[in-house]
């Protein structure tokens, strides 16, 4: 049974087969799935939800995927979502919860999308899959190929985090460092994508990749007791993450899983280095002016984002806000993340951090409001960017009475 009906244009509403294709060939705007929620409706419920596996594939009704295709699953999904108390009375939140997607299998929610792409591969044909990459879908990508047993191209900016680029390597796949930042080899990865040889998840298997994300949303409503939350901040690159968690919202209403339609307000967060979304969103613009990125968030560090323009438009809709930190908060948004919570995350992580501490600031979340962070991703992946800012607190020679004199000095000063 195919899931998706069509393809259908975001914008001028031409559609499609279910094909590796993604932008319409009549006003160059991407192509989306098209379901039939009526059916999905009648056959899916929150028991049978319950019954599924405990992972992304417990909402299969959802994605765009065959029946019939065996999965490409390495246990993506189901990750804790933590009331973070501690946190919450250090940024005056009082019903805050982090959405801990480092708890994947390569550590990040990349495994998600990758998931449903590389099944979707496999179903339409592919055997070599490829990607261009900021570093977590390279490491997601590499991983399921090599479950899958499928060949795999992944393609990075030259200057990625070390950490990052081992973590790819080690799965066997071939890794293609490429000179300049993540629009350069996105433009590459497209000009390859072009002869159809390989399918580049997120290029021409896109409109079926980013379906994976919804799944963070269906996961938080579930574990919310069935409840949209008040407020999700998001942490945002190409944008298409913090579009489908707003299109799985609404989409648990249209199948009847969830009663009341999402009221959930969508806020996107940005490093200032790389923040055309959130600068289009400050000044009341809905077009995005493409940046050069600097900043420490290599993850999220795409200064043309693809899903930008959908991504102000889903916030401005919902009654969201954007906020943009500079990189000394993020390191300190890490920190606060690690000591009042013990979840480590990579700097996009910081980002998330340290725009919902400026939300709280500024009035944000009403008392009683519930709010999610969302944690995309490991901090020992991004470990570099806190050399020389993170380490031992005291020093001293291997014996007690040096100890003893350094726990005197410490509790003065506590």
């Amino acid at each position: 049974m195919a899931r998706v009906e069509k393809l259908e244009c975001r914008e001028c509403g031409r559609t499609y087969e279910a094909a590796p294709i993604y932008v319409c060939d009549f006003c160059f705007a991407p192509l989306e799935p098209v379901y039939d929620y009526g059916t999905i409706a009648g056959r899916m419920s929150r028991e049978s939800i319950k019954a599924g596996p405990e992972s992304i594939w417990r909402y299969v009704d959802l994605l765009p995927v065959d029946s019939e295709t065996p999965r490409i699953d390495i246990g993506a999904g189901f990750t804790p979502l933590l009331k973070a108390d501690r946190l919450g009375k250090a940024l005056g939140i009082d019903n805050l919860y982090i959405k801990n997607d480092t708890a994947n299998p390569t550590h990040s929610f990349k495994d998600r999308v990758v998931s449903v792409a590389l099944t979707v591969a496999r179903q339409m044909g592919f055997d070599t899959v490829a990607c261009a990459s900021t570093g977590n879908l390279a490491n997601a990508v590499a991983a399921h190929a090599a479950r899958a047993g499928l060949r795999s191209f992944v393609f990075i900016p030259a200057n990625l985090e070390q950490n990052k680029i081992v973590t790819t390597a080690i799965y066997g796949g071939n890794v293609i460092a490429v000179d300049g930042n993540y629009d350069h080899v996105n433009k590459l990865c497209s000009e390859i994508a072009q002869k159809g040889e390989w399918g580049f998840v997120n290029v021409n298997l896109r409109p079926f990749y980013s379906e994976g994300s919804k799944t963070l949303a269906f996961e938080v409503t579930e574990q919310l007791g069935w409840q949209a939350p008040d407020h999700v901040v998001v942490p945002v690159a190409s944008g298409s993450l913090l579009t489908k968690f707003r299109k799985g919202l609404e989409e648990l209403h249209k199948v009847g899983i969830t009663d009341a339609a999402p009221h959930t307000k969508v806020h996107a967060a940005q490093a200032l280095g790389c923040s055309p979304v959130v600068t289009a969103i400050k000044s009341g613009v809905d077009t995005i002016r493409p940046v050069r990125p600097d900043t420490i968030a290599k993850s999220l560090a795409i200064g043309n984002p693809a899903d930008g323009y959908y991504a102000v438009s889903a916030v401005n809709d919902t009654g969201g806000m954007g906020e943009d930190v500079t990189d000394e908060e993020i390191v300190s948004a890490i920190r606060l993340l690690a000591s009042t919570e013990g979840v480590f995350a990579e700097t996009a992580g910081g980002v998330t951090i340290g725009a919902l501490k400026k939300m709280a600031e500024s009035g944000a979340f009403k008392p009683g409001e519930s709010v999610v962070a969302l944690i995309t991703g490991m901090g020992l992946k991004t470990a570099e960017a806190l050399t020389g800012r993170v380490g031992p607190n005291v020093h001293i020679s291997g014996d007690l009475e040096k100890f003893e004199e350094e726990m005197r000095l410490l509790s003065a000063y506590e």
